[in-house]
């Protein structure tokens, strides 16, 4: 099934706001029904996401403040990549080593998820790292933030008291625990 019948075919951009992480633009569309109306839309390069898991079951998450909600949140390592075409993979590595200090041996597509579709074009690869080797880490000098080690098992627990909330985290975390099953099985 194509649902040709419900596209929205976008005829006109303005620009609103270009800004160094995101730019926001107003599009115009012709709606399916024929009608024309306005979309907001959030233009993004996108970004990549990285759920290192040691060989023991223990994963790395990160600690930071969002000043956008006002909370402390904890999440897997992430970054935006430096270019719309820059390889997610590559943005995976680089933003691991420098938010953690770890390298992996194996990285694992576990998805490519659209974050917010409504109105933004942001799209995070998010990869399992496994055969971790531990280094330095490398934090931007504007980039604040701590390195908590726990079991996979209670990040997953977190997630369903609500206390892990970051999107991103709880479907790498997720993701990741059913892969390192099914390779489990495997063995």
């Amino acid at each position: 099934m194509d649902y040709s019948e419900l596209r929205e075919i976008p005829f006109a951009r303005e620009s609103i706001y270009e800004g160094a992480i995101l730019h926001v633009e107003k599009w115009q569309v012709t709606c399916p029904n024929g009608h024309t109306a306005p979309r907001e839309i959030v233009v993004h390069k996108g970004a990549a996401a990285v759920v290192p898991v040691y060989e023991d079951g223990t994963t790395l998450l990160v600690r930071q403040h969002r000043v956008s909600v006002d909370r402390v949140t904890l999440e897997i390592p992430a970054g935006k990549l430096d270019t719309a075409d820059e390889d997610p993979l590559e943005c995976a590595i680089r933003e691991l080593r420098e938010e953690t200090g770890l390298c992996a041996e194996k990285m694992t597509l576990l998805t490519s998820m659209l974050t917010t579709p409504g109105f933004c074009t942001e799209k995070i690869g998010i990869y399992l790292a496994q055969g971790l080797t531990e280094g330095d880490m490398h934090l931007d000098e504007d980039e604040f933030l701590g390195v908590v080690r726990m079991p996979l098992s209670e990040a997953i627990a977190m997630i369903m008291r609500g206390d892990i909330r970051d999107s991103k985290t709880i479907c790498g975390l997720l993701l990741a625990r059913d892969v390192i099953r099914a390779q489990k099985e495997n063995v």
